[in-house]
């Protein structure tokens, strides 16, 4: 009867984990929502400065961004043109402004924008085409000097950017 009991505790017992391994289920989140069956490719293309005010690595810093965005999240395979998805545009503004002033008087913080202008086209379904326009910000004590920071807040920028037109272009949200 003890021998019996351990046969069926072990045979329950191994059961149980053979279920547990054979029914696993994995998730992926990627954000896309794209139909692999329709849309295999994306143009990007590089998005000129037209601002007055420049950083000059911020040009190059943006387009690789955005296209490992896409390389980095999708299937799409990224052609030089006659894509099915095709992204362009312009970075349209660099600035900074005042953001808070301090007892003083004097500016506290610094704000510095970047904008960029994109046109979207969607070459399987022309519904979802669109031309807008893209902002992130990031703030700097005015104690520090934008050199100093440029580059920090200009990277946070653009890994913004490049999200924002990830989700509008490819995730449907």
């Amino acid at each position: 009867m003890d021998w019996t009991n351990r046969h069926i505790k072990l045979v329950m017992m191994m059961a149980a984990m053979l279920m547990i391994t054979a029914c696993s289920v994995s998730y992926k989140f990627n954000g896309a929502s794209i139909d692999y069956t329709k849309t295999k490719t994306i143009q990007i293309s590089d998005f000129p400065i037209r601002s007055s005010y420049v950083w000059g690595p911020m040009g190059p810093m943006f387009n690789n961004q955005l296209k490992d965005e896409f390389a980095n999240h999708t299937r799409l395979q990224q052609v030089r043109r006659n894509g099915d998805l095709k992204i362009e545009g312009e970075i349209t503004q660099y600035q900074q402004r005042n953001k808070s002033v301090s007892a003083e008087g004097y500016s506290a913080q610094t704000e510095l924008s970047m904008t960029v202008n994109v046109r979207f086209t969607n070459n399987v379904n022309h519904n979802e085409d669109f031309e807008r326009q893209f902002t992130a910000t990031s703030t700097y004590e005015t104690t520090q000097s934008l050199n100093s920071v440029q580059e920090e807040l200009v990277t946070q920028m653009v890994k913004d950017l490049c999200e924002q037109i990830f989700n509008a272009t490819v995730a449907n949200w």
